[in-house]
């Protein structure tokens, strides 16, 4: 379960004011020491997260957040840092101080509001009820005003955490998970990964993609081979048959195209990722919007992982660089690493975007939403690739949802 990356863990981010006793009860939770406590506020700065497992939940990633009351210079950066946490969270915990004045409330129903534009579930955590004989009033007030879950607990005294632990379990998404590959392979069916190792590859490692694809196929029951470019056609000759679809690296698209069996489906890891993190109908229709650039347009390139750039990086030299050969200029270029996706995107006329293997599909949605509410057009690099080499309608042929757009 540590092994689970934090993309495909539930998030859960705890907001509230300076002192509501957010860290004692991130701590409560995990079970562990996790965020640091003290009665001085604003002791969390920065948002501080931990992957752990919780009983009945699972793989988790639990986020504490500075207080949301935090004043000064400082404090409205912090303040920014924790909007941004909004985006990647799948359940919300809103804390209240059980022995708050004047049943002010005032900067929690903002906060509340906010949350609800990004449709995360909301849990009113009422605290410190040892303190408060009247807590139940307190309760009820809450419960109309805000019109959402509500426990009330005592983290000192260990009082109801089992209740909320219980409530985060039944707010969480009972959607199904979307498989990688599940959709275009079955049991027995023989999937070739083409997986160049150049100098980007990790040392010792596949990237992440590659190894959720392998995790993926294994889980669907199918038989899953590897091979680098320059090993491709040897796999395919091990083979008694050929495979039923073979999954590129995009850089190899045209080539290994050359090279597969016309019995064989083929199609990419970017692809793939179009629709397991993304939206695949939103990334065609901004890939169609490559051939209307001029000039003038201004394009974000941006990379959900932090890895130092490299010779030959995709992001940065070979798309700029496909971009360059297909129009025969330069274009003016911002990019993004990690977390720094920019909050204005007015400026953009283009963003292309990564296969998104680090965020979580909640953060990655947003970020394609914000677009989307911008009329800013997006996509992701194997789709903008594909487009760019003509093959975008034979990357998608295993897709007939994606492939129906194309005629």
């Amino acid at each position: 379960m540590n092994d689970t990356p934090n993309s495909n863990r539930t998030h859960i981010a705890i907001f509230g004011r300076t002192n509501a006793g957010k860290s004692s009860i991130i701590n409560a939770i995990a079970n562990q020491n996790v965020a640091i406590v003290s009665d001085k506020a604003g002791t969390t700065t920065d948002p501080v997260k931990k992957a752990i497992e919780i009983n009945k939940i699972g793989a988790c990633v639990i986020v504490d957040t500075a207080g949301f009351d935090d004043e000064g210079e400082l404090g409205l950066l912090r303040i920014e840092k924790t909007k941004k946490i909004a985006e990647k969270t799948d359940i919300a915990l809103l804390v209240f101080d059980c022995n708050i004045k004047n049943n002010d409330y005032i900067l929690e129903l903002k906060w509340k509001n906010q949350l609800s534009e990004f449709g995360i579930p909301i849990i009113a955590v009422i605290n410190k009820i040892d303190l408060n004989q009247n807590y139940k009033i307190v309760e009820q007030n809450i419960k109309e005003i805000f019109d959402i879950d509500c426990v009330s607990i005592s983290v000192n005294k260990k009082i109801n955490l089992d209740i909320l632990i219980e409530t985060i379990k039944n707010n969480i998404s009972k959607e199904d998970e979307i498989s990688i590959v599940g959709h275009i392979v079955g049991e027995d069916d023989i999937v070739l990964l083409v997986m160049p190792q150049d100098i980007q590859a990790p040392k010792g490692r596949l990237i992440l993609p590659q190894v959720q694809t392998i995790r993926d196929i294994l889980d669907s029951k199918a038989i899953v081979i590897g091979a680098t470019f320059d090993k491709f056609e040897n796999a395919l000759k091990s083979l008694n048959k050929p495979p039923k679809v073979i999954i590129t690296d995009s850089q190899v698209f045209k080539e290994v195209e050359k090279l597969k069996p016309k019995e064989s489906a083929l199609t990419s890891f970017s692809v793939l990722f179009a629709r397991y993190k993304g939206d695949e109908k939103i990334y065609k229709k901004g890939a169609d919007f490559i051939d209307n650039l001029n000039k003038k347009s201004k394009i974000l390139i941006a990379e959900s992982c932090a890895h130092i750039p490299l010779e030959g990086d995709i992001g940065r030299v070979k798309i700029p660089n496909m971009l360059k050969n297909k129009f025969g200029f330069a274009f003016d270029i911002d990019y993004t690493t990690g977390e720094d996706f920019p909050s204005d995107l007015s400026k953009y006329d283009l963003i292309i975007h990564c296969g998104g293997c680090m965020l979580g599909e909640r953060e990655m949605k947003s970020r394609i939403e914000r677009c989307k509410t911008r009329g800013v057009a997006i996509t992701n690099y194997g789709i903008a690739i594909a487009q760019m080499h003509g093959i975008l309608r034979r990357s998608v042929e295993p897709f007939p949802d994606i492939a129906a757009l194309l005629k």
